[in-house]
């Protein structure tokens, strides 16, 4: 899905985490008004954790930033 559009600025990267007793991934927001993704081990969104025209995301896991654990960097998108 990211290496479909063009590079992003900052670059994409994907962040592994656990949450909430599982495994979840992290797409941080690469624009003013485009929410962050958090997303579960099936590729279905969880919730938009930050980002958005308010930039409290869509206020369904407002604790990820507090609560999250393990972080695993799993890619970068090195395009130029």
């Amino acid at each position: 899905m990211i290496k479909a559009e063009g590079v992003w600025s900052p670059p994409a990267k994907v962040y592994q985490y656990r949450y909430q007793g599982r495994t979840v991934y992290f797409i941080p927001q690469h624009c003013c008004d485009i929410p962050s993704q958090l997303l579960d081990d099936q590729c279905n969104t969880i919730c938009l954790p930050d980002g958005g025209f308010a930039g409290s995301g869509d206020g369904k896991c407002t604790d990820f930033f507090e609560k999250r654990t393990e972080e695993k960097l799993l890619w970068e998108d090195t395009r130029k």
